[in-house]
């Protein structure tokens, strides 16, 4: 079985390029992909098997096509979706706490993988389920999944680059006394765990960048902007300066007020690999973490409790 990499309209700016150039120059498709492409693939140009050396005419239809390396595993399960925006290459979802995001030893099911192939399947459309960023199952907000290969090749190079920019919001337990600051401090596993990380020399580079919105009666609501993204990071560096997040048991929080880590990933932005468009997308914080906005920050206007 195949599945589409990438189809385009060939416009002036194309016109008497090779297709090689105008894949790899214009829409960034790596050496690897396109090498696929010509040896497991096919590459057509209106309807027509096309060299990769032959040039482009304005208006031609460019269509690449790879097989799948690898047939998708995961059952389709209809769930409710949260679809933000979609188009031929990506998806922006917003999970809801307490929904793990693909199968897992623990959590065979009912993720929200099963529910996009589901969707996908509804639709007619054969594709891979590639998350471009991942939240932790009790992390709501918003995530983005890449339709194709090539455009999750181009998100990652974006997370390498560090041109996808991911925004949280969370509340922190106490007074956190400076407007903002960087923790820069390397995370890896905790000894004799699978799941729970910690500070240490060995680990891998993290850099969390914090302001603060507002303080509220023993809690701060903060923004968070990562530069890595290392599992649990921002719930770890929280807990490695003193301030764990609201009902992180994990990792030192209680779980008094709220029943799960208070992180929300609220803002993405990004440039489109396509369309080269700026697009950001914001998501208003769920029911749990605005409750615990109203109980201890009372000062805080209504305006405020939703996505800055």
């Amino acid at each position: 079985m195949q599945e589409e990499l990438i189809r385009f309209t060939a416009d002036e700016a194309d016109a008497g390029q090779t297709v090689r150039d105008v894949l790899q120059k214009r829409y960034g498709v790596s050496r690897r992909l396109l090498i696929r492409a010509k040896f497991n693939g096919t590459i057509t140009r209106n309807g027509k098997l096309v060299f990769v050396n032959e040039k482009l005419q304005a208006g031609d239809e460019l269509a690449v096509m790879v097989d799948i390396e690898e047939e998708e595993t995961v059952a389709p399960e209809e769930m409710p979706l949260c679809i933000r925006y979609e188009d031929d290459d990506l998806m922006v979802i917003a999970k809801p706490a307490g929904l793990v995001v693909h199968p897992t030893g623990n959590h065979p099911a009912g993720t929200l993988a099963n529910g996009v192939i589901a969707y996908w399947k509804k639709r007619g459309e054969a594709r891979r389920f590639r998350a471009v960023n991942r939240l932790d199952k009790d992390t709501s907000g918003l995530m983005i999944v890449a339709k194709n290969q090539w455009a999750h090749e181009q998100f990652s190079r974006m997370q390498q680059e560090r041109t996808l920019h991911r925004f949280y919001q969370a509340i922190a337990e106490g007074t956190i006394a400076a407007e903002e600051g960087t923790i820069d401090a390397p995370i890896g596993l905790a000894e004799n765990s699978f799941i729970t990380r910690k500070i240490r020399p060995d680990g891998q580079t993290a850099v969390t960048h914090y302001r603060v919105l507002a303080r509220g009666v023993g809690m701060t609501l903060l923004e968070l902007k990562l530069e890595t993204g290392r599992t649990h990071q921002i719930r770890v560096h929280m807990q490695s300066i003193g301030h764990s997040l609201a009902g992180d048991d994990l990792y030192g929080g209680g779980r008094e007020h709220i029943g799960r880590q208070a992180l929300h990933a609220a803002r993405l932005s990004f440039v489109h690999p396509r369309s080269k468009e700026t697009m950001t997308f914001a998501e208003p914080l769920p029911d749990d973490m605005q409750a615990l906005l109203q109980k201890f920050f009372p000062a805080l206007p209504e305006s405020q409790n939703e996505t800055m």
